[in-house]
């Protein structure tokens, strides 16, 4: 109850407020910032649009926005309930990457409404942070707004997690001795993150990838209905395997949940490839309990505090939007969230890494350094990057 008075306190006013960069303690200081001359700013920036960057506070500002449908393991709990989780984000952005990012809640669940809104707002920010929009609109929303904006659009319950998720498998990979060409991994729970997941994987070198969900094994043979399923099928399960999670876990090398607490029984456990690595990160219950299933397996990780490597996105997001911002991209590109994911591992010296610890600390000064350099040149070698040595240039002249 006192841990609950506590946290209920910090969250009275909300958790952000503004500040300014330069006081305005006298009229000479009022003209400039504000009228008669912000005028020839704003005239400096119609004459070139880019001067945006320069001028305003687009450079370093994300748009944290939400329609609160899917919020962490609470639903749809709508948007007024949604800007905790909102602000929190923001905050964490400020504290670890010195991004100024803003929470927007929108009172719609209307996709085009969606993708028109923030269409519309998006002049003020160098990036979106979509968060907790539920599946699968949230597949329409990011694709329509990286087709039609020329800013990152991000959303974070996707590729977040794939980056996070990614980084803790190289690690935990190497721990073992395998190659990622040469295991065979089951991913259960096959939703935005579950999708997103196994795409990061595949792009960085896994070959018999599963995905299951309540239905079994997804399957290129069969018909299903909903689009973003025929979609993943055609790029998993090699082997056509079929059957339900029990079955299809058989010398399985890498168990991935994103999923339903007790999904995983510790007999799924025992059928798993020698050396077996178990992400468990349906919040706040895993899908085994990491003590019952510890003694079996190799590497053990969720997404709980209260236990040895948490794969948590605040491992990626300050860092990659911190990259984005500094090189002025267009776009956060598979290449990119791939150079990421490897900058989250490479914090860990390799004679340091062991089974319970593959993710380095969220309060490592070299995370957010290590992403946003990674990020930084996937950038320019992709050429998305519209910024080389603090000179804005076209994307043409890119290397």
């Amino acid at each position: 109850m006192k841990i609950m008075d506590e946290v209920m306190k910090m969250h009275v006013g909300g958790k952000l407020e503004t500040g300014l960069k330069n006081p305005i303690r006298s009229m000479e200081d009022l003209s400039k910032v504000y009228t008669p001359g912000v005028a020839k700013v704003c005239q400096a920036i119609a004459a070139d649009q880019d001067k945006a960057y320069e001028y305003t506070i687009k450079k370093n500002s994300v748009a944290v926005v939400s329609d609160g449908t899917a919020v962490l393991g609470l639903g749809d709990i709508g948007p007024k309930a949604a800007m905790p989780v909102m602000e929190g984000k923001a905050a964490l952005f400020k504290q670890f990457a010195d991004v100024d990012a803003f929470p927007i809640c929108l009172d719609t669940k209307d996709t085009e409404e969606i993708i028109a809104i923030v269409k519309a707002i998006a002049p003020t920010f160098g990036g979106i942070n979509l968060e907790d929009i539920s599946s699968p609109r949230c597949f329409e929303i990011e694709a329509r707004l990286k087709q039609e904006l020329d800013i990152p659009v991000f959303h974070d319950d996707q590729h977040g997690t794939a980056i996070v998720v990614l980084a803790g498998i190289l690690n935990a990979l190497r721990v073992c001795n395998k190659d990622i060409k040469n295991v065979k991994i089951v991913v259960n729970g096959i939703g935005a993150a579950g999708i997103a997941v196994s795409k990061m994987l595949l792009h960085a070198g896994a070959v018999n990838l599963i995905g299951v969900d309540r239905q079994g094994a997804i399957n290129r043979a069969v018909h299903y209905d909903k689009p973003h399923w025929s979609e993943f099928a055609l790029i998993t399960n090699p082997h056509l395997e079929i059957g339900s999670l029990s079955e299809v876990i058989q010398g399985a090398d890498v168990f991935i949940g994103l999923s339903a607490p007790g999904a995983l029984k510790l007999g799924d456990v025992k059928r798993m490839a020698a050396d077996p690595i178990v992400f468990a990160m349906a919040n706040p219950t895993p899908e085994i309990d990491p003590e019952i299933a510890g003694p079996y397996v190799k590497v053990m990780a969720t997404g709980r505090s209260d236990f040895p490597n948490q794969i948590n996105n605040v491992l990626c997001f300050p860092g990659i939007f911190r990259g984005a911002l500094d090189c002025g991209a267009t776009e956060i590109n598979e290449d990119m969230k791939l150079a990421a994911a490897e900058a989250i591992s490479s914090v860990i010296n390799a004679s340091d890494l062991h089974e319970t610890y593959i993710m380095p600390n969220a309060f490592d000064p070299r995370v957010v350094e290590r992403i946003r350099e990674a990020v930084i040149r996937a950038a320019l070698k992709s050429g998305v990057a519209r910024i080389v040595m603090g000179e804005r240039v076209t994307t043409s002249s890119l290397i």
